[in-house]
């Protein structure tokens, strides 16, 4: 196993990907131009600029599968040539009326049908939010007093979220419910187990997601599981750092309450290794999807499936990384006989920028990140020219 092998990284890459990759991830890591260049992009948005052209070739072709599933066809076959399957995230963001909601809910179950017709994935992600209003799970993770019509919404929320699930139960397709806010977690926690104890009982089919940068998550992972391991209910887990952080921190401040991120990476870092220790020493109860980027966390997965004698293609454990980043770690599992499963956000070009532009806000260490890249495919256009 070595991480460092860029010519397994980037064999499904061709010469032209790979220099277009040099370019953008240079541009990226310089952090002001980075941070300049997003504000100018919302900026462009906001006027409605024809962006389509400029970014269909750069940007978005390095971070997503196409503009519908159709496009992400040749995608997906590259990535599935070399043992790497491919996770559909419809990333067009914005919900907020119910029929709105309606039409993601069907846009959730026409990625399930054609995923499962044309063996495209085995997964299928959704983010809460895009089936249920904002304010109403802020209510019901508050306990407070729904009036009749939201007490119909929050039915209609849970249906869609029993739509989903069942349809996905029947075509052996796996679900990840993305995490959201903390001040909203509370709602979809309770909504996810509901439907784990409807459809967890052979196998995982639901997966909750777990953002480990929150104080509050390994406690919550090992109630969770003594609460219902006698149930007979396999737990899903989708195990990330966190995607809120900037935000979480200013309503804490804002709202004069203490903040529920770790006060560092390293203290996120131990969050996430011994979350991801726990699930795998009682992996008879669990299915563990493991999204992450940095190279120790993968690699002490590895030595901890090795040390527990689990067969490394097991199809309770995965792991995972956005497509257009960290391509050594992914391949380089996938050459090894892992599960592997790559992220790939599709949608038209200008609906889906918001959500290119959310994950770099987000992510406070993109500078590193994309620093690491740069100097991985740097080394892999220096091999391919001896």
């Amino acid at each position: 196993m070595d991480f460092k092998n860029t010519k397994i990284a980037f064999n499904y890459k061709t010469d032209s990907d790979l220099n277009k990759a040099y370019y953008l991830f240079k541009l990226l890591s310089f952090g002001y131009l980075s941070v300049l260049g997003r504000k100018v992009l919302k900026m462009l948005l906001k006027i409605n600029f024809p962006l389509d052209i400029l970014f269909k070739k750069t940007i978005y072709a390095q971070f997503c599968g196409g503009i519908n599933i159709n496009e992400c066809h040749s995608v997906i076959e590259n990535l599935k040539r070399n043992n790497v399957y491919s996770i559909l995230d419809y990333s067009v963001e914005g919900s907020v009326t119910e029929t709105d909601f309606e039409n993601s809910l069907k846009k959730c179950l026409d990625i399930l049908l054609k995923c499962s017709e044309y063996s495209l994935s085995k997964f299928l992600v959704f983010k809460p939010s895009a089936v249920g209003k904002f304010s109403l799970y802020l209510k019901v993770s508050r306990g407070d007093l729904l009036s009749k019509q939201e007490v119909n919404q929050w039915s209609r929320i849970e249906n869609r979220f029993d739509k989903i699930c069942s349809l996905a139960s029947k075509k052996n397709i796996m679900v990840l419910v993305d995490a959201e806010e903390s001040w909203i977690q509370p709602a979809i926690d309770k909504l996810v187990l509901k439907m784990m104890f409807i459809y967890n009982k052979e196998k995982s089919v639901v997966f909750n997601t777990l953002q480990t940068y929150r104080k509050d998550r390994f406690d919550f992972l090992t109630s969770t599981h003594e609460r219902i391991k006698s149930k007979n209910i396999k737990i899903g887990i989708k195990l990330v750092r966190g995607a809120y952080m900037e935000k979480e921190r200013d309503r804490a401040i804002k709202n004069n309450y203490e903040s529920p991120i770790c006060e560092n990476k390293k203290d996120t870092d131990q969050l996430f290794n011994k979350s991801m220790r726990y699930i795998l020493q009682n992996i008879d109860d669990f299915s563990l999807f493991i999204g992450s980027h940095n190279e120790y966390s993968n690699m002490l997965a590895v030595d901890l499936i090795d040390k527990l004698k689990l067969k490394k293609n097991d199809q309770r454990i995965w792991f995972s990384q956005l497509y257009g980043m960290s391509d050594n770690i992914s391949f380089i599992l996938a050459k090894n006989g892992f599960n592997v499963a790559k992220y790939l956000p599709f949608g038209p070009v200008k609906e889906v920028i918001p959500y290119l532009i959310r994950r770099l806000d987000e992510n406070s260490s993109v500078s590193m990140q994309t620093n690491r890249e740069l100097q991985l495919i740097s080394s892999e256009i220096k091999r391919r020219k001896v």
